[in-house]
């Protein structure tokens, strides 16, 4: 559920508490319109009963729109063009014309963008992304969403960042990215908690409420729709009532109650069936036909099901066709046709690969990374301008006082022995400092940011990330004093430098006790993953030798785990003083997850790594296991070379 962005702020009635207050709003609005001059008035007022009848009564929106949009063209007001573009393009969204929706969305982003309306432009941008969305186009939808929210951070439109956000959280939640999901959603919450939107908010919780249900927490799952479902109500807005209905009865579905679960659904249909609403109705009509099949009422459960599969493809909804196959195959299989339901599992896997296509994956990753990244650099670069104006105030005034000072032959002479040392020092500090560098910076980036002052961000497609981490450090950490224990992680990380030159793996960082580096950057090679895990299992050597050692002389010792995965991801240097050369993205997480959920003294990889390295190295299969905000993932001990 997703509100279209507008142009007019009152459109979005968030001061309203109640349905009678909003039908007296459209009563004066029509008592307005009666009187109102073919101007900008009367324009404004025809896009704002439109937007009044958003979400209950499409057809009325499109006729009180396309007026608007009439008058605003003839009386060449761009701003009122680009509104009822907008909000009629929402009323076809809303009756799943999205050809027709997201050709009045670009039409309203061009408007908007000549008549320099940033609010315009990032409501067009944002309801851009809803159409593709609906069709299953993650890696465009987020693109646009981003281009929104960038927008309203500039401009400070709170409103505008919490639909944004949600919207962004609903792509994360159609790829099963739970914890970045609800990360997205709650910070949508706590802005419009302060903007009182209460359509959004109930939006919000209705979104919350799906990935609590995905991830079994029910209890909040119901606490959040219960939420959503009760402002909807009090709002009288109907499709939002229907799409809280439906969410309901998925939560009672999934926790076996199918008798009040199909009470919901009903309910959710009727008011679909009554707006006209085709998405909601495919997609209600499936979660009938399902109940039905878990109940073993399978002729009422095949008349939904087709019903909903042949819906979902008049509107060309890949994500309901998806949806429909997998019904159908449960469907067939609870009745024995196991040949029929064959040929469904199969189309249900072809549309689903489809849906979530790895490149999809890839470029929506790769577009989150990059738009953290340029947010960064940006608020670095421009504490660098500041930084820059001061220095530049300083150097004028030294200047004035340069001239002051310098009188005559013997300042002159004693200012060119002055020179000439410096020159010498100066020397000799850069030399010191180019060294400097290239200890905390690979030799491609140092030499980049000495030649133009900035280093670019990279998008790597394939490295390998390796993480350590210290069994028990806390507990060690209070047996040794602060000099001790400084010494003996300097000697373990010293160890692990060396062993990264040797086998031309980049060291990225350390944190506290934790070790982080990666091979393939920031020059791409095909050897990374195998050079990784070489210099993993040497550190692994080195610190079974450490303990003997230490252990013989009655000493405390460090254990160790260690943590590999490859994949994509987005590299660079962000800052303008103490450069940082560092790497961002889901393989990041994912390797940090390897660590976690390893062995002391093991090599733990992730099934990507293994595939890369199988054929030289032995390893141990461990099968799928839980890795904390990732589900259960295959994983893999490596045992040596072969």
């Amino acid at each position: 559920m997703k509100k279209t962005l507008l142009l007019f702020l009152l459109a979005l009635l968030p001061s309203f508490a109640d349905a009678q207050l909003i039908n007296a709003y459209i009563d004066s609005l029509e008592t307005v319109l009666k009187t109102a001059q073919p101007d900008t008035a009367r324009v404004n007022t025809l896009a704002d009963l439109a937007d009044a009848y958003s979400g209950n009564d499409p057809d009325k929106v499109i006729l009180y729109a396309t007026r608007s949009l009439e008058l605003a063209e003839a009386a060449g007001y761009k701003k009122g063009v680009a509104a009822a573009l907008l909000i009629s393009g929402g009323a076809f969204e809303d009756k799943a014309e999205y050809v027709e929706a997201i050709t009045r969305y670009r039409n309203a982003l061009k408007i908007s963008q000549e008549a320099g309306d940033k609010t315009g432009e990032a409501a067009a941008f944002n309801n851009i992304g809803i159409v593709y969305e609906h069709q299953g186009n993650f890696a465009d939808a987020l693109k646009n969403y981003l281009a929104a929210l960038a927008i309203n951070e500039k401009t400070g439109d709170k409103s505008g960042q919490a639909y944004n956000l949600t919207n962004i959280g609903n792509i994360y939640l159609a790829q099963s990215n739970y914890p970045e999901a609800l990360k997205s959603q709650e910070a949508a919450l706590v802005l419009l908690e302060k903007t009182g939107d209460k359509y959004a908010i109930a939006n919000a919780h209705n979104n919350i409420s799906i990935i609590q249900k995905n991830r079994g927490n029910y209890s909040s799952a119901l606490e959040n729709i219960q939420i959503a479902l009760d402002l909807n109500v009090e709002l009288e807005l109907r499709s939002g009532e229907a799409n809280c209905l439906e969410g309901l009865g998925g939560i009672l579905y999934d926790q076996g109650n199918y008798e009040e679960a199909l009470d919901n659904y009903f309910a959710s249909l009727k008011i679909a069936q009554e707006l006209g609403a085709k998405s909601s109705i495919a997609s209600v009509s499936q979660a009938i036909g399902a109940t039905y099949t878990a109940l073993h009422r399978f002729t009422e459960a095949g008349q939904y099901l087709q019903d909903a599969l042949v819906l979902s493809q008049t509107i060309g909804s890949l994500e309901q066709i998806t949806n429909c196959y997998e019904s159908l195959y449960q469907f067939e299989n609870e009745q024995g046709h196991y040949r029929e339901a064959l040929d469904y599992h199969l189309l249900y896997i072809a549309n689903r690969d489809s849906l979530l296509s790895n490149e999809s994956a890839k470029k929506t990753a790769q577009q989150k990374m990059q738009f953290d990244f340029d947010k960064k650099e940006a608020a670095a670069q421009l504490e660098q301008e500041k930084k820059d104006a001061v220095a530049a105030e300083e150097s004028k005034r030294q200047t004035i006082l340069l001239v002051v000072f310098i009188a005559g032959f013997v300042v002159v002479l004693l200012s060119a022995v002055v020179f000439f040392r410096q020159r010498n020092n100066i020397a000799k500090e850069k030399k010191r400092s180019d060294g400097l560098l290239l200890n905390i910076l690979p030799a491609e980036v140092a030499e980049e940011l000495k030649e133009k002052g900035s280093a670019d961000a990279q998008h790597i497609d394939q490295v390998t990330v390796l993480f350590t981490d210290f069994k028990g450090f806390t507990q060690l950490a209070e047996r040794l004093s602060p000099r001790a224990l400084v010494a003996e992680i300097n000697e373990c990380f010293s160890a692990f430098d060396a062993i990264m030159e040797k086998y031309g793996v980049e060291k990225i960082k350390t944190i506290g006790d934790a070790y982080m580096a990666a091979g393939g950057l920031p020059t791409p090679n095909k050897t990374h993953a195998s050079d990784v895990v070489k210099a993993a299992l040497e550190i692994q050597q080195f610190m079974q030798q450490h303990k003997t050692e230490k252990a013989a002389g009655g000493e405390p010792f460090f254990e160790i785990r260690i943590g590999i995965h490859t994949g994509p991801v987005v590299a660079g240097i962000v800052g303008v003083k103490k450069f940082q050369y560092d790497i961002w993205g889901d393989t990041v997480n994912t390797a940090s997850r390897m660590e976690s959920s390893g062995e002391t003294g093991k090599v733990n990889i992730s099934e990507t790594t293994y595939r890369l390295v199988n054929h030289t190295f032995n390893c141990s299969p461990r099968g799928n296991i839980a890795a904390k905000g990732k589900g259960e993932i295959a994983m893999y001990f490596v045992d040596g070379v072969r």
